[in-house]
């Protein structure tokens, strides 16, 4: 578990409104963990949906039409303009008021995709204003939800630990597959249980969605503001009111004090989005790290695979409900192994696992070529020998996905800018994310019409190229304060090189290694003092 009772608080008392059962810390983790899990669940439940008949006909699309992922695609279009509202609004009014209005953001959109072509008799396309009400929702949706990506990792990583920010980010990360795992769950449960052809079997999943938000909307004016955030307004009452909910009266003022000197030390310079992209901005090298981080996520080519996942095991030979079948597995067992992701992100460091991972998937993607090239062009082959070797190479490809690539590149932008471009940061991050994600998820469905089993080794050359990208240009930012961080891009501007070897003697090729006497991110007066402390285990 990652975070303990508070400092000097009475653990058997510590508890949060609104979660009795819970530490107020552990409230915090429970909620950005349910938060996040809002974009898993919505991956889930489209998988199945694209394959409704009865949504189909209300759409009034083909299976094959690229309308289909037309209308997944959009979706991340959504996520990247609400990722940019959401951060201006988190550094403007507070990290909870911008989750606030993604949460409100995301129950609009959902209701507007369940109640796309419903009518008395059952439904219908409405003279073609189904589709329209189908998109708005996935826009809307997205505009929430993408707003929730680019904030919680900011309100996670603000309030905890030097040595375990990754640890937090993965277990938050696993309630995201949760999310998957649960949607898929409740789709396919409907989808036997009424048939492709009723019109619940695709609404009910949509509708279920609306837990989350309304659950959150509900808890989050129990939690704490961010102190760092209302000491970088200059508002040091809110801050100790925020810091008495976390800390006892002694604690809450040393951490105030502690708070206050790490702003005063910080640049006050403004921060903008001209920073980050342009060559000559002060932020543009962590920014291009993090863009790259994300984009290599796409290369990896499993947000394709998560979405179409189905289909893909039907080209390896299964019959549809086997196939559907088997992704239910396969997602069961993505949720199990992001366990070993929070157990090693902060052993071995978020660049080590991202190479690895890209070796591996690459590896996977040319093993599931040639799975698919027996399956479709060998008719001598055992059609069962090839369904179980191509199950087994896609579970592994999704346990690697899910330990090496989920987690690492959201965390990264949360750890390598200063506070004040920390939001910014973290909505290029979603910026890109939903860009890339529109590309993939909307040309996988004509690739995969087209190429077959051959875009599994277009996926292999793109792991490759992010394995080689990260391998030269992702420093480690593992196990060390934000300050810590930052010193690589100065060291890298001073050395006019971004190739992590050339930077700094290569220290940040790996994490660092600390005397066992010394805690990491000893600085007590930095501003990457932690607020939560994990247990020691």
């Amino acid at each position: 578990m990652p975070f303990p009772p508070a400092r000097g608080d009475d653990p058997t008392s510590a508890k949060t409104p609104g979660f009795k059962f819970l530490t107020k810390k552990h409230g915090i983790v429970v909620f950005s963990s349910t938060a996040i899990a809002l974009y898993g669940y919505d991956q889930g439940m489209m998988s199945l949906i694209n394959t409704n008949r009865s949504y189909l006909r209300t759409m009034a699309i083909a299976g094959d039409s690229p309308v289909v992922g037309i209308i997944v695609s959009v979706y991340y279009l959504g996520c990247t303009v609400g990722a940019v509202m959401a951060s201006y609004w988190a550094d403007k009014k507070g990290r909870k008021p911008s989750i606030s209005a993604c949460l409100a953001t995301s129950i609009v959109g959902n209701l507007l995709m369940f109640v796309a072509g419903m009518s008395p008799s059952g439904s219908s396309p409405w003279n073609g204003a189904a589709i329209a009400f189908m998109i708005a929702g996935r826009v809307i949706l997205g505009l929430g939800v993408g707003g929730i990506d680019a904030t919680i990792p900011i309100y996670s990583s603000e309030l905890t630990k030097d040595k375990s920010r990754g640890r937090a980010l993965a277990q938050e990360f696993q309630m995201n597959i949760f999310g998957l795992l649960m949607a898929y769950s409740i789709n396919l449960g409907v989808t036997i249980a009424l048939g492709k052809d009723d019109q619940w079997a695709w609404r009910i999943p949509i509708i279920v969605m609306q837990l989350f938000p309304t659950v959150l909307m509900m808890s989050i004016s129990r939690l704490p503001e961010s102190p760092r955030w209302f000491i970088s307004q200059g508002k040091e009452d809110d801050a100790m009111e925020a810091l008495s909910v976390l800390f006892d009266e002694p604690m809450a003022k040393q951490t105030l004090d502690e708070l206050r000197q790490a702003q005063a030390q910080e640049d006050t310079q403004k921060l903008g989005y001209i920073d980050m992209i342009s060559p000559r901005g002060s932020q543009f090298h962590p920014t291009m790290v993090t863009i790259m981080g994300q984009v290599n996520q796409a290369f990896t080519g499993y947000g394709a695979v998560s979405v179409y996942g189905p289909q893909i095991l039907e080209l390896l030979g299964f019959g549809v409900r086997g196939a559907e079948l088997v992704t239910l597995g396969n997602y069961a067992s993505y949720f199990l192994m992001m366990t070993v992701a929070w157990i090693t992100i902060d052993v071995f460091g978020r660049r080590r696992l991202m190479i690895w991972g890209s070796a591996g998937l690459s590896t996977c993607f040319v093993l599931l070529a040639v799975c698919g090239g027996l399956s479709l062009d060998v008719a001598s082959v055992s059609v069962l020998a090839v369904k179980i070797s191509g199950s087994i190479v896609l579970f592994v490809a999704t346990a690697i996905f899910g330990i090496c690539w989920l987690t690492t590149v959201w965390l990264i932008p949360t750890e390598i800018y200063p506070n004040g471009a920390r939001a910014l940061g973290s909505s290029v991050s979603v910026i890109v994310w939903g860009l890339a994600n529109f590309a993939i998820t909307l040309l996988t469905p004509i690739m995969f019409n087209n190429l077959k089993y051959w875009l599994f080794v277009v996926f292999a050359a793109t792991n490759a190229f992010a394995g080689w990208w990260t391998w030269s240009y992702s420093p480690e930012t593992g196990g060390r304060s934000f300050e810590e961080n930052q010193l690589f891009f100065t060291s890298a501007a001073e050395r006019d090189s971004w190739i992590v070897r050339k930077v700094d003697g290569g220290k940040f090729l790996s994490m660092p290694r600390r005397d066992g006497n010394v805690e990491r991110g000893k600085d007590t007066q930095s501003e990457a003092t932690p607020l939560l402390e994990p247990y020691e285990t």
